[in-house]
């Protein structure tokens, strides 16, 4: 993190308790604004293509007794940001729910201080990366990429995607780093590990000028920003490869147009971003091995249905194909005509089809 950008964030938290301080000095029990992060202030933002934060907030009191646990908790993972930005340190969301212990913070799970966490992002209007504190990090990412470091003590440092055949991990020094030069013309965003390791062995990175990511499923938010920082700022096209079910159709959409979890962040979404497949058309014209759908699955797909990210007629289609035929299949199930008919076959047809629109 840049000097300038760490000054700053530590501004922002001190402006926070500033505030608090203030009402304490003036003899008035504190209380805290907060943006309502409910799914009644989520809003699907057509214009900007991603989800939102309506304008709704919600006010926590320390004289309210139902507040005051959560409102504690809020204070405690200021001060642990507020360090954690000024030692120039890093920390993980399981990090942080232990390191609470040593202050006698009681979190009831890792779910509840990960709800404070983001609490309190959505108060500075500053992503929790930006804070040092990540996810266990568990993304790959492989390609003709030379990124620049520009983490503390690796500033400078360069380093080639290509420079380990498992990929390089995702994590917040990459995410963060400049970008210096490339030879892609495309991203291609893959679900599964297997598909990922497969594309690497069949040099696809080369034959269709591709930066890989693999996903590990759903993607971490350092993985969603890192796949809109390519497409924003190198103007390389990003398509998603997942299985063909409504979990992978999810894993897509996310990253096309946020989740509601993340609302309050909107530099997570990659409107342009399209879905490669597998989609439900492509198991009756691949004729592909499939499975039955659960009745969770059919739960979901009728879920998807009415939500506002699906009503595109391509969506709709897709959605009630596999309800239609009941049955979905994974990325693996191409194997049927030969290990490298994925690659030989079915990723060329796709990608013209898609750049035809």
């Amino acid at each position: 993190m840049l000097e300038r950008e760490r000054s700053e964030i530590l501004d922002e938290i001190r402006r926070f308790a500033r505030g608090i301080y203030e009402q304490l000095v003036g003899h008035e029990f504190p209380r805290v604004s907060i943006p309502d992060r409910s799914t009644s202030n989520i809003i699907f933002d057509p214009q900007k293509r991603h989800y939102v934060l309506g304008p709704k907030r919600t006010v926590r009191r320390a004289d309210n007794v139902k507040h005051i646990r959560s409102f504690t908790n809020l204070v405690w993972v200021a001060y642990y940001v507020h360090n954690l930005v000024k030692a120039g340190k890093s920390s993980t969301l399981r990090d942080v729910y232990y390191s609470a212990e040593a202050f006698d913070i009681k979190f009831k799970s890792q779910d509840e201080s990960d709800e404070a966490i983001s609490d309190f992002e959505a108060i500075l209007n500053i992503p929790r990366e930006r804070l040092g504190i990540f996810p266990e990090e568990r993304s790959a990412i492989f390609g003709d990429l030379t990124i620049e470091y520009t983490c503390a003590g690796y500033e400078g440092q360069r380093l080639n995607l290509t420079s380990h055949p498992d990929g390089v991990m995702i994590g917040p020094a990459l995410a963060t780093s400049n970008f210096v030069s490339t030879s892609a013309e495309r991203v291609i965003v893959i679900e599964t590990g297997g598909m990922f390791t497969r594309f690497v062995e069949e040099r696809v990175d080369k034959k269709y000028r591709a930066i890989l990511i693999h996903t590990a499923g759903q993607p971490p938010r350092a993985t969603r920003f890192l796949i809109r920082r390519l497409n924003k700022e190198l103007n390389l096209p990003v398509y998603i490869f997942t299985d063909g079910d409504p979990y992978g159709a999810h894993i897509a959409q996310v990253i096309i147009s946020g989740s509601a979890n993340s609302a309050h962040i909107p530099d997570l979404a990659t409107p342009d971003a399209k879905w490669l497949g597998v989609w439900a058309t492509d198991i009756k014209r691949y004729k592909l091995p499939s499975d039955s759908l659960t009745s969770k699955d059919v739960e979901r797909l009728h879920q998807m249905m009415r939500d506002p990210r699906y009503q595109s007629s391509f969506w709709q289609e897709q959605l009630e194909t596999f309800l239609e035929l009941k049955r979905k299949a994974e990325q693996q199930s191409f194997s049927r005509y030969g290990l490298t008919y994925v690659v030989d076959k079915y990723l060329p047809e796709k990608i013209r089809e898609l750049e035809r629109g």
